[in-house]
């Protein structure tokens, strides 16, 4: 016999009182913490637990009985089942409060680091819009709406083009309208959506894995330039270029139109091949008098206007006079190598992937940039004492590793390499608090600088200015 699962308390009248990892919010019930997303501190509400173990719970609010001074209403109509944005309900100025906290907590519980200076955060003058970079995937399984499901009525239009539901793989939200990059996406995005539809094109099935459109990746520049790349499942030219003629005729402003065939399990085009239907095959992307090209592949910061501040804080803190050799570590595309060339006598730019490695090389040759050399491979294995004595003693180390940080062996070779100054940026002050434990050993914490690259997510980017103690 089945047992039915016991249904879990509503909790009432409870004060949301502070914000907790991943976005959400969080509640002290006696010794139960109750985290619970979409809420802001000060809220007073009931809520429904979905989850509960011994010392934490999860829940949903269902009901309001006092709104917090801070909130206000989102501006997204998705807002409440999208899984991006989470933060739309809380002012802008209340949202970098908590990321320079969020900063602050885990230098100094997580790091136990004493910092000489925590600069105050750095806004993004764009809140909306901001993104240069989006992907959207085709399903033949929306998400249905509660209204939806409500109605028990048939659905006659289960085909969508949006974003993941957060932790299913197979459905798709409909999105009518994102806000995170150019409206052109949107427009790109739903004419594209109208003309499947409209000619009977098959939408991704993400389970039975087969249909014919399946994502797009729209990268947009401050240049104006835009790309479109279209992935469909399966090659059949004729679908294919009705399509991609009638994108050209639509959108003039579309310079790189390209497609991918992805027969694959998986959405990543890394190792396939991106064809160019028409236009060029990469944007050229400018910060201050710089130039750099960005292919179909290439990584490149989304918030292009604050990769700016950003890279200009990392020149700042390494306080150049042309005759420094600089290693700049996870050099991705070179946009920090290039960005602090002209200061420094030699740069030598690391990176894993040969393919970015190589956009790097074209990037500094783009600018007339001599004095940078770019080497491919992983890290630990790359940077060694024998690498070093080859290539010159780092005078400053400019690191910005993936979230998970830097390996212990990457952390050992920058100790004994022992530069004056080390500038570590990253995109997770959790790890980069262990890190910087680490190195606390030789180095002291002299200034810290957060830099909000995305407006309405608990996410933050962060610089730490290490010196030799």
């Amino acid at each position: 016999m089945k047992h039915k699962k016991k249904s879990l308390p509503i909790l009432e009248g409870i004060e949301i009182t502070d914000i907790a990892a991943e976005g959400k919010a969080l509640a002290r019930v006696n010794d139960l913490v109750v985290f619970v997303p979409r809420v802001a501190p000060g809220d007073i509400v009931d809520i429904q637990l979905t989850r509960k173990k011994n010392s934490y719970a999860e829940g949903r609010a269902i009901n309001f009985h006092k709104y917090a001074p801070e909130r206000v209403e989102p501006f997204c109509e998705h807002f409440s089942v999208c899984g991006g944005c989470q933060w739309q309900h809380i002012t802008y100025a209340a949202q970098l409060r908590t990321k320079q906290k969020q900063v602050s907590d885990h230098l100094t519980r997580i790091g136990k680091i004493d910092i000489d200076e925590l600069l105050p955060i750095i806004g993004s003058e764009q809140q909306i819009f901001y993104r240069n970079k989006l992907e959207y995937t085709f399903s033949n399984r929306r998400w249905l709406t509660s209204d939806e499901i409500d109605t028990a009525s048939a659905i006659t239009n289960p085909d969508g083009a949006g974003f993941h539901i957060p932790g299913r793989f197979d459905k798709v939200l409909d999105i009518r309208k994102c806000w995170l990059q150019d409206d052109i996406s949107n427009r790109i995005r739903l004419f594209i959506k109208d003309f499947c539809l409209e000619h009977h094109y098959p939408f991704f099935d993400l389970r039975a894995q087969n249909g014919f459109i399946r994502n797009i990746i729209i990268r947009t520049a401050s240049t104006g330039e835009v790309m479109l790349i279209v992935i469909f499942f399966e090659e059949d030219s004729e679908k294919r270029r009705n399509l991609l003629n009638a994108l050209k005729a639509n959108f003039p402003e579309i310079t790189s139109l390209m497609y991918v065939i992805n027969g694959k399990c998986n959405d990543t085009i890394t190792d396939l091949e991106v064809r160019t239907f028409s236009g060029k095959d990469r944007l050229i992307e400018k910060i201050e008098d710089l130039q750099f090209r960005i292919g179909p592949k290439s990584f490149y910061q989304t918030n292009s206007r604050q990769a700016c501040q950003l890279y200009a804080i990392v020149r700042d803190f390494a306080e150049l006079t042309g005759n420094e050799t600089v290693y700049d570590l996870y050099t991705g595309t070179g946009t920090i190598a290039c960005f602090i060339a002209r200061k420094a006598g030699k740069v030598i730019g690391i990176e894993y992937i040969p393919e970015a490695i190589e956009d790097a090389k074209i990037n500094a040759a783009l600018n007339n940039l001599n004095n940078i050399h770019f080497f491919a491979g992983d890290m630990k294995n790359l940077l060694t004492p024998q690498f070093i004595a080859e290539h010159g003693k780092p005078d400053i180390i400019i690191t910005d590793p993936p979230r998970t940080g830097m390996h212990d062996d990457v952390t050992d070779t920058i100790l004994a390499a022992s530069p004056k100054r080390i500038i570590y940026v990253s995109c997770n002050s959790a790890t980069q608090a262990r890190d910087l434990n680490r190195l606390s050993i030789r180095y002291r914490v002299s200034k810290v600088q957060p830099v909000d690259m995305f407006p309405h997510t608990h996410h933050v980017e962060n610089v730490a200015l290490l010196e030799l103690k």
